[in-house]
């Protein structure tokens, strides 16, 4: 597998990707190809950055979000999305994605990395937390961590 930074070109591989994802988890999506336009667009700015795991074809995805930090002159990095598709899961490429998406992050300048997943989905929570994410604020013994979202 190869892991590489998207350009405005893959906006339709992507755009499938992230309408796979949604749908396979039974989440509201819009078309692919409303997708693929709204990241080519996102993806013109220097806030956005796009992975793609490919295999002879995209197999992968995992698109960051960067943000000023509050509490280091560094970014912060937001994981929004991380999907690996179906026929490959449990082969160590999710891992492997993760970790080229860490990577990226401090190369663009990032210090922190946050992101949010359901409780129900415990193998993304399990790669998660095997990668040094923590589900708790501070220390290991700190309170749990909540993520919230509202739309407006």
């Amino acid at each position: 597998m190869t892991v590489r930074l998207a350009t405005a070109d893959d906006a339709a591989v992507i755009g499938r990707l992230l309408h796979d994802f949604n749908v396979e988890f039974g989440d509201p999506t819009p078309a692919p190809a409303v997708l693929a336009a709204r990241i080519a667009q996102i993806m013109a700015t220097d806030d956005t950055q796009v992975l793609l795991s490919e295999r002879d074809t995209a197999i992968g995805v995992a698109v960051l979000r960067f943000r000023p930090s509050l509490w280091s002159p560094a970014l912060e990095c937001y994981l929004a999305e991380l999907y690996i598709v179906p026929e490959v899961r449990g082969t160590g490429l999710g891992r492997e994605l993760l970790n080229a998406a860490t990577a990226a992050a401090r190369t663009h300048g990032a210090d922190y990395m946050d992101l949010g997943t359901a409780e129900t989905d415990t193998v993304a929570r399990h790669l998660y937390e095997s990668a040094g994410f923590s589900r708790t604020e501070g220390r290991p013994d700190g309170p749990v961590n909540f993520y919230y979202e509202r739309e407006l």
